[in-house]
């Protein structure tokens, strides 16, 4: 019995292949954009995990320098002589400037175990005599040619980053005796001198528990996922359709399974396994076409988090069990839950009630009623989570509870639209096609669904990215305000430019910073030359009276907002900045793109508070920048490398925001045609149910060329209101990422703009996508035989 039940449920999909195709693509398409973002995500964090077990990045204490990027070797070894066991790091940037490696040359003698190539289980006298540079293969490929080193392939070795002996190190940076940073072993004797005392030039880091880089991705990461997870859902709705259609048809065959004999357990056992393997199957080529995917946006993904955060990610793919195996459960799961409510509602309905269409319907009407309390729910809870919620995974609650609403209101929204348009219609052709329009919905709404979410996603993520856009343009030419920016070696050097360029500049503007610990938040404290430049180009989100004047006068502070946000930090606060010192806070000012806190107070505090930090870089406010260029290369002996141009700067910023969001977009792309899928398997599915409808018509005197026509019309009309509804949502999406969402995640909130010409391109590429989906089931239904048209009558229900 059971091997006949099954070839029974088989031939139904033998029978209709297209319904089988629908099924099996959209679950791929689902699968193959979670699983690629997935993919993504998974290669790298790796690379993040690869950097920190092989240079100890959060998993150790660092001693760092306050003033200077560098440590004196003497200053090292009066701290071994001092009883601290610490382990000395160089680190540089080597090769061509367009495939830039890292460097890092360690002591594995004095290294924490663990740390390193040669930490655990190492040829460590091969490391010592040979002392070869270590990397793995991309970047070993990358190295030959450059250093005059022999160059070991070491897989678990970070993307882009070589490690070697020091002194090998700091011969190929030529950087003299000098050390980047010490590395402190987690056991020290108890009777070691202060670091205060031996070393008061060093601050101590503490361990993070792990790599920095990674804690500050995670919200790029957790965005991916939430696009990844859109774009399962738009899939889902495929999927969905397709199996309620195929149980729907399979009526008469569950009547007479169950009529021969055959157990409603074992029935249902039998229809959930070949789902089962239909979903293995469907996920089995998403994931494959993830791993394209995933290829295709690594490169991008790469080029954004080196940009945003210095990180390096390997541009290389690779299989990882992680991703792919997410990406077959995500398959099943989708599969069961759009099949639960074709599953129970087969389980529950009596043996001969499955056979009337009657039963059919009335449970649609009562899933009508569930789903409009699901969406009044959902959406209410949204309401609550945007009113008294906070944090970052409330956020994604908020967008979730408010797509997933706004998307289960929707086929009730068209319905009241198409009703009104029916009862104003004129004419009978009219009046037939809203009814008849009005009758398709339900089978049509699953992909309107998909439509909307995925037109509201595109209209908040371009709101999103257009209004940044703005505001960051505005925010460089706010930052950038000098006209050239020079560096320097030294502190002398620095004090002899600042002399040589007062004749060409009307204002010279150091730039002055330590890293420091604010309100118990890592951050950044700046020292500011106030003057025209701050007064003039600096706005403030909010600020007090006389503000610069207070600033100057080093009566008070700025801080950005993300450390006033996460501090809780105002206005009219008190911030302290060192032991003893403390400051009211004065204005608070926009800092699109930096990850971390910062406070700016004028530089006699700043020089006062850290007496070893002298400016090395300086920006110069100058009418004449090419002259003063001139000057600098030619009469103070500076290099081009060592001149940057305002423009320069620009560019290169905005080049990394554009790809920062080169995904996203792809993303939204990517979503938008699955969304179209939807509606063309819709269409092209219930072509073939159409009949019944359309043979009256026909035989009235409506030609099929005629049907075909209004069958397109059909598609626009039904895409155009969708569109119309998705416009708001998309606005409301666009709030909470900017509000919400961007908030908590990066920690400061953007302006919304409204574009009204993007969305008006984007609903006309929403309304192309659907006449494009409509055009071959309209063909095929205004080429129906006139035979088939009959056959209606001859077998009339």
């Amino acid at each position: 019995m059971t091997r006949a039940a099954l070839a029974a449920l088989w031939s139904h999909w033998r029978r209709n292949p297209l319904q089988l195709f629908t099924l099996i693509a959209g679950l791929a398409l689902a699968t193959a954009l979670w699983s690629g973002v997935q993919a993504v995500n998974a290669e790298a964090r790796a690379s993040y995990g690869a950097a920190a077990a092989t240079l100890g990045e959060g998993q150790y204490d660092q001693l760092l320098p306050t003033s200077t990027d560098e440590i004196a070797q003497e200053t090292y070894i009066a701290l071994r002589r001092a009883g601290w066991l610490v382990g000395p790091v160089v680190e540089g940037q080597i090769g061509e400037q367009s495939a830039r490696i890292r460097l890092v040359g360690i002591d594995p003698l004095t290294a924490p175990g663990g740390l390193g190539p040669v930490g655990v289980g190492g040829d460590l006298q091969g490391f010592l005599n040979d002392r070869p540079v270590f990397a793995n293969a991309a970047t070993a490929a990358k190295l030959r040619g450059v250093l005059d080193t022999p160059i070991v392939i070491e897989p678990s070795i970070a993307p882009d980053t070589a490690i070697t002996d020091i002194f090998v190190a700091q011969r190929l940076l030529d950087a003299g005796s000098t050390l980047s940073r010490l590395i402190v072993a987690p056991d020290q004797p108890i009777g070691r001198l202060p670091l205060a005392q031996v070393a008061p030039e060093l601050t101590r880091r503490a361990a993070q528990g792990g790599s920095d880089v990674a804690r500050l991705t995670d919200s790029f990461h957790l965005n991916l996922t939430a696009f990844g997870l859109l774009s399962f859902a738009v899939g889902i709705f495929i999927v969905h359709g397709a199996v309620g259609l195929a149980f729907e048809q399979r009526r008469a065959m569950v009547r007479t399974l169950r009529a021969l004999g055959l157990p409603l357990r074992r029935l249902v056992v039998l229809m959930a396994a070949e789902l089962l393997a239909l979903a293995l199957v469907g996920g089995l080529l998403g994931v494959s076409a993830g791993y394209l995917v995933a290829a295709s946006l690594l490169p991008d993904v790469a080029a954004t988090l080196k940009g945003l955060y210095g990180a390096q990610v390997s541009g290389t793919l690779q299989l990882r069990p992680v991703w792919w195996l997410s990406g077959m459960a995500i398959s099943v799961l989708g599969t069961a839950i759009a099949a639960a409510g074709a599953l129970t509602s087969v389980a529950r309905m009596p043996l001969l009630a499955s056979a009337r269409p009657r039963a059919w319907a009335t449970a649609r009407e009562r899933m009508r009623q569930v789903q409009m309390g699901a969406s009044i729910g959902l959406l209410a809870i949204a309401a609550l989570l945007a009113a008294v919620g906070s944090g970052l995974v409330m956020g994604f609650g908020l967008l979730a509870c408010l797509l997933i609403g706004a998307a289960l209101a929707l086929p009730l929204v068209l319905d009241v639209a198409l009703r009104a348009m029916g009862r104003v219609a004129k004419g009978v052709t009219a009046q037939w096609f809203w009814a008849d329009t009005r009758q398709q919905l339900p089978g049509l709404s699953l992909a309107l669904m998909a439509l909307l979410l995925a037109m509201a996603a595109n209209v908040g993520v371009s709101t999103m990215v257009s209004s940044f856009r703005l505001t960051f343009t505005g925010f460089l030419d706010q930052r950038l305000a000098s006209e050239l920016y020079v560096s320097t070696e030294s502190a002398k050097q620095a004090q002899a430019l600042e002399a040589f360029v007062a004749p060409y500049v009307t204002e010279i503007l150091p730039l002055l910073s330590v890293e420091a610990e604010l309100a118990g938040l890592p951050a950044e404290l700046y020292g500011a030359r106030i003057g025209a430049t701050y007064r003039e180009n600096w706005g403030l989100l909010d600020q007090s009276a006389k503000v610069w004047d207070r600033v100057a006068r080093g009566e008070a502070l700025l801080v950005n907002e993300q450390l006033a946000r996460r501090a809780g930090l105002w206005v009219g606060d008190v911030l302290q900045i060192s032991e003893g010192t403390s400051l009211p806070i004065a204005g608070v000012f926009g800092d699109y793109g930096n990850p971390i806190g910062q406070a700016i107070v004028t530089e006699p505090l700043f020089t006062r508070l850290h007496p070893d930090v002298r400016a090395l870089r300086f920006g110069l406010r100058t009418d004449a920048p090419q002259e003063l260029r001139a000057a600098l290369r030619d009469d103070f002996g500076l290099g081009d490398q060592a001149i940057t141009d305002q423009a320069q700067i620009k560019a290169f910023s905005l080049a990394v925001f554009e790809r920062t969001f080169t995904v996203t977009a792809a993303l939204n792309v990517l979503t938008l045609c699955v969304a179209g899928f939807a509606i063309f398997m819709s269409l092209l599915t219930l072509a073939g149910m159409r009949l019944p409808q359309l043979a009256p018509a026909w035989a009235l005197g409506m030609t099929r060329a005629r049907l075909g026509q209004l069958e397109l019309v059909r598609a626009v009309v039904l895409a155009t209101l969708t569109a119309v509804c998705a416009l708001p949502l998309g606005m409301a999406l666009a709030w909470v990422l900017l509000a919400v969402v961007n908030v908590e995640a990066f920690g400061w909130r953007l302006p919304m703009y409204v574009f009204p010409r993007e969305y008006a391109v984007l609903g006309g590429f929403a309304l192309l996508a659907a006449t494009l989906a409509a055009a071959w089931p309209a063909r095929k239904l205004a080429r129906t035989p006139p035979a088939d048209l009959l056959k209606v009558f001859a077998n009339e229900r």
